[in-house]
């Protein structure tokens, strides 16, 4: 479904000329991104914020894992980002079930422990220098779209409602987006917790780990460090599901905490305590017509495996350079619908794989505590179980869909391979193509200015045509030019 989207070239944009610009709506993580990239290609874009301007230090997520990794690192990020913060290089479950994140198959084999807003501020600071356009404290009550663009009305400040008007929309306003309501679209799924207890807190005594995690009978706590002297405490006590705005002190975190973990770590000055619960929705459509959705408000999930901050800023990553190509008119026909094609079945396999950790934590059943230990000695043992639920959790295991009679590379995450030049993913820090070919093939002229041309640090002979958000586009064994010219014309105009 995409809405009043008609066949009138959106996806060449030639008519995007008269207003060649894109408004974002929310400066979470993934809106920041996303605004960045489109600002970094040469695209204005305006970012609308409700809140006032502020990063804040109560935000929910702090981990990062190693496939959004490798997307700040193609921005250059990652290792700003790898300093605020501590990694990990195992994960436990159910106290039985280990995963060895040192065998990733990438840069970063581990999980970064970082609060969600250093990673905003490395992002807001990119979008900035980019030449995003902010606007705080204002709010969209109003949107309507025709063929050649979509018009916001936007409450600002004062009170005052203007009109703002852009050739496409991106809703990442997370959980009770505006934008997702005004196009029309459900948000369906149920509640798997109902009542979650989160506190920012400093601790008397300090826990062995950066990440500690356990559940003990009706109770569940995670304490999670930040490295400056402060810790984030999670957890649920299934006797006590209260309402979101239920009063909430310190005493209730200490107890829950103790209940799991044996102990509370003499834990004292609590910056932030908050209660509330956890959904599994998404949005049927992640497009209608000139309207986008992303992150929390195009999916949200439990917080098991730490993947929602995550999965958003894969949408962003995913839809940036597409936008771009839309609005400066070199995109592929139908290169849009294909955002609704990648990203959709990756959330609901998130939604999947969140939701069936969660349950299983919180099992009560002997059934399902007999499946939870099946599955557990399953993943430690069966090295095939242990490589899917890593490539899941991380990142990097997700394929997107790839034409008939393809390479078997198509479609999927191209790792940090060695260029003669340095890096593949420094490659991608000029948001281009990269065309990683042997010695001999070069290219100039008109595609320059989006796409680099590098060669195999080795001898490989592949050829590999790279998005500029690490997925191949296409490769071929052996290429003559003429192929890689086809190539190139398909997917860069």
């Amino acid at each position: 479904m995409n809405g009043t989207d008609t066949d009138t070239g959106t996806d060449t944009g030639t008519e995007n000329r008269t207003t060649p610009s894109v408004i974002v709506v929310g400066s979470g993580p993934t809106g920041l991104l996303l605004a960045g990239d489109l600002a970094t290609a040469g695209v204005p874009v305006t970012l609308l914020e409700k809140r006032p301007h502020k990063i804040s230090n109560l935000s929910r997520a702090f981990g990062v894992h190693a496939r959004t990794l490798e997307q700040l690192d193609a921005r250059g990020l990652a290792d700003p980002l790898l300093a605020t913060g501590d990694t990990i290089t195992g994960l436990r479950l159910f106290r039985r079930l280990s995963l060895d994140l040192g065998t990733l198959p990438s840069r970063f084999p581990f999980l970064l422990i970082t609060p969600q807003y250093e990673v905003e501020r490395l992002l807001e600071r990119r979008a900035r220098e980019a030449g995003v356009e902010f606007a705080y404290e204002s709010e969209v009550v109003g949107l309507r779209q025709d063929e050649d663009g979509v018009d916001l009305d936007v409450r600002g400040p004062d009170g005052e409602v203007t009109a703002h008007r852009a050739a496409y929309v991106v809703g990442a306003d997370g959980h009770h987006s505006a934008v997702r309501q005004a196009i029309g679209l459900p948000f369906p799924g149920v509640s798997v917790i109902k009542s979650l207890l989160l506190a920012d807190v400093r601790l008397a005594q300090r826990p062995e780990g950066v990440l500690t995690v356990n559940g003990a009978g009706d109770a569940f706590a995670m304490i999670a460090s930040f490295g400056d002297g402060w810790y984030r405490v999670m957890g649920w006590n299934s006797r006590n599901e209260a309402a979101d705005d239920a009063p909430l002190d310190l005493d209730e975190i200490k107890e829950v905490t103790r209940r799991a973990l044996g102990t509370d770590y003499g834990m004292h000055d609590a910056r932030w305590l908050s209660r509330f619960h956890s959904d599994e929705r998404q949005a049927p459509e992640y497009r209608v017509g000139r309207v986008f959705l992303a992150g929390d408000a195009a999916h949200i999930h439990s917080p098991a495996g730490g993947q929602g901050m995550n999965t958003g800023l894969q949408d962003a990553a995913n839809l940036g350079w597409k936008l771009a190509a839309a609005v400066q008119g070199w995109a592929p026909a139908g290169l849009l619908d294909t955002y609704q094609a990648e990203r959709h079945p990756v959330g609901k396999a998130v939604l999947r794989s969140s939701g069936g950790l969660v349950r299983l934590a919180r099992a009560k059943s002997p059934a399902l505590r007999a499946v939870r230990t099946l599955v557990s000695a399953l993943v430690n043992v069966a090295r095939p179980a242990q490589r899917k639920a890593l490539a899941q959790i991380s990142g990097l295991g997700y394929k997107y869909p790839a034409p008939h009679g393809s390479h078997r590379l198509t479609g999927t995450r191209v790792p940090d391979v060695a260029l003669k030049t340095g890096r593949l993913y420094e490659a991608l820090r000029g948001g281009r193509f990269v065309l990683i070919t042997p010695e001999g093939y070069d290219e100039r002229g008109a595609r320059e200015s989006r796409l680099a041309v590098e060669h195999w640090a080795g001898d490989r002979r592949t050829t590999v045509l790279v998005r500029p958000d690490g997925y191949a586009a296409w490769a071929a064994d052996t290429a003559e030019p003429a192929a890689i010219e086809a190539a190139l014309a398909a997917h860069l105009g």
